[in-house]
């Protein structure tokens, strides 16, 4: 039981990190803020953040105090087309 709660849980926080990936890909800026993503995303702030530390500490975006962007990688993955919907 306590197996299916925790791939339910990843399933989610899956979900949000592709989320944040494709609405910082799809902006005509680089970087946006945590409150813009949150509000564009309907995302709580705690899973939210939670969501960008995991994808900074994977490398696929860069973080500050106030905004994320995507990691030279991610852009170039992007402009391979190997990331999409």
């Amino acid at each position: 039981m306590h197996r299916e709660s925790s791939e339910s849980r990843a399933g989610g926080d899956s979900r949000l990190e592709r989320a944040i990936v494709l609405e910082l890909l799809s902006g005509e800026r680089d970087a946006r803020s945590r409150a813009e993503l949150g509000e564009a995303l309907g995302a709580d702030a705690v899973e939210l953040d939670a969501a960008l530390r995991r994808l900074h500490a994977a490398g696929v975006l860069e973080l500050d105090a106030e905004h994320a962007l995507p990691s030279p990688a991610t852009r170039r993955l992007d402009e391979l087309e190997l990331i999409g919907i």
